[in-house]
């Protein structure tokens, strides 16, 4: 029986592809390129720099959310700036409580490297406050007349320093830009401190916190200036929900007051008079089912006894025994047959490429957990959705998947046992769909609730047995850029 799986030309510079785990290791530890590539500290600092002026009229303009809190800086630049533009300026947001203990050892560092002015602590800097006041700070003196903050503003890029949701984080808050026409928008490149990092890995960044980290911090520094530019799809989720009904969100889904959905499809069944509304945007994935299910009890275990998880690896060991425990791998064992699969409570509407008309797709009995992805790279590195030969795709019609090509990949996990085999990329993961938009439709019973995630943040989703829940997803007009390390 042939496999619908093959190796795949990567010779395009625009595609993004899973890397296998040596190579990453390699990177993190930061050996790949490194014959003849000797950074000197001292002329890294002096393209990565601002001026001292608008280093502290930045940072003024965030601490008193003013865009004119800073104006004094301005005034007095004349006496300690030279006049040097500077070549290559990089802000970094940290997650300072990632990387377990290197975290806040991995921020000193990078403020000697740049300047203490240039790297943010999330935990004191939010990154919608460098856009609106950091930013619109040299925006403001650029409109001006200072060149200095005009090339500033003009070739800055980011360095976020975290896992996933902290990269997703600072993408979302750059896409205000986008929105209000603030351009150009800035760029951003990864160092992986999470426990996935596949949007690090998407991109060349690596998937775990470089051994050797302090010799390789440069290069990625250096590399973070020079790397091409990419773009990248983000997705919007809109969440309505009888009211009355309380949800404890991620980060990443906010309370809205309305919900609005594609008006083409029509929503069958009765409204509730109250509804909760929620947003948000997801890169990489969106899943429900049993893997958000272990993921959202391996987070609330991490957040009681967070001295069981002190780094990536100790993370990666304690969420594979974790999921041991859910009933992940023994359903028929612990759990009522009629709540092992996603059949009995959710419906799937899809719109296919180029075409405007919803279809429902069926859920496949099986499949217990049905996640849509962007990249190649899900669950540390692996390509669940495979290299799919020409062939299959066509009889399928599928397109090859790329993360900038407006489609996500939707695929099922039956149990602990296929997702095992299709993470260690034995076989794939059962195809259902590609789609420009989805639209997924939540009724209770038996289950009073079901389990969803988006980009690794999982959060419990209630459930009635009168009114359904309806989640919609589909583009963000614009897209993200990111930064390749290649």
């Amino acid at each position: 029986m042939n496999s619908p799986t093959t190796a795949r030309d990567s010779s395009s510079p625009t595609r993004i592809v899973a890397r296998s785990s040596m190579m990453d290791w390699i990177r993190a530890c930061g050996l790949s390129g490194l014959a003849g590539m000797k950074i000197d500290k001292e002329e890294l600092r002096r393209r990565l720099s601002m001026p001292q002026y608008l280093r502290l009229a930045m940072l003024d303009s965030i601490k008193k959310k003013d865009v004119d809190g800073s104006d004094e800086h301005f005034r007095s630049r004349s006496s300690d700036y030279d006049g040097t533009v500077p070549q290559s300026p990089i802000v970094v947001f940290i997650n300072s409580r990632s990387g377990g203990r290197h975290g806040p050892v991995l921020k000193e560092r990078l403020q000697q490297l740049i300047s203490e002015e240039q790297v943010f602590d999330l935990l004191d800097v939010k990154p919608h406050e460098f856009v609106r006041y950091g930013l619109a700070c040299l925006e403001k003196w650029a409109n001006n007349g200072d060149i200095c903050a005009k090339e500033t503003r003009r070739n800055i890029r980011v360095v976020v320093a975290g896992g996933d949701g902290t990269v997703g984080w600072v993408l979302g808050c750059l896409g205000e830009l986008h929105q209000k026409g603030r351009d150009p928008v800035p760029p951003v490149a990864v160092i992986p401190l999470g426990t996935g990092n596949d949007l690090s890995r998407s991109y060349g960044w690596g998937g775990s916190f470089p051994f050797a980290w302090k010799s390789a911090i440069k290069r990625t520094l250096h590399q973070a200036t020079t790397g091409p530019i990419c773009r990248l799809d983000s997705w919007h989720v809109v969440l309505q929900m009888p009211g009355g009904e309380v949800i404890d969100p991620p980060h990443s889904l906010k309370a809205t007051e309305e919900c609005h959905f594609d008006q083409t499809l029509e929503i069958d069944g009765g409204i509730p008079d109250k509804v909760n509304c929620y947003g948000g945007v997801f890169y990489n994935y969106f899943s429900i089912g049993m893997d958000a299910q272990v993921a959202y009890g391996f987070h609330h275990l991490r957040n009681e006894k967070p001295y069981l998880a002190p780094g990536p690896i100790t993370n990666k060991i304690i969420y594979s025994s974790y999921s041991c425990t859910q009933g992940w791998f023994l359903t028929p064992c612990v759990s009522d047959p009629s709540l092992r699969g996603l059949k009995n409570i959710l419906r799937i509407y899809i719109k296919k490429a180029r075409c405007s008309e919803w279809e429902q797709i069926p859920v496949p009995r099986s499949v217990r957990a049905i996640v849509a992805l962007n990249l190649h790279n899900y669950g540390s590195g692996r390509n669940p959705w495979g290299k799919l030969k020409p062939e299959y795709l066509e009889k399928r019609g599928f397109v090859e998947a790329h993360a900038d090509d407006g489609l996500l990949e939707i695929f099922g996990l039956k149990q602990g046992w296929h997702a095992s085999f299709v993470m260690v990329e034995l076989i794939s993961a059962k195809h259902i769909a590609q789609a420009s938009s989805i639209r997924l439709e939540i009724r209770g019973g038996e289950w009073k609730d079901v389990f969803m995630q988006m980009d690794g943040e999982p959060w419990k989703q209630p459930m009635s047995s009168e009114y359904s829940t309806f989640l919609e997803i589909k583009r963000v007009p614009y897209q993200s850029l990111m930064i390749n390390r290649e």
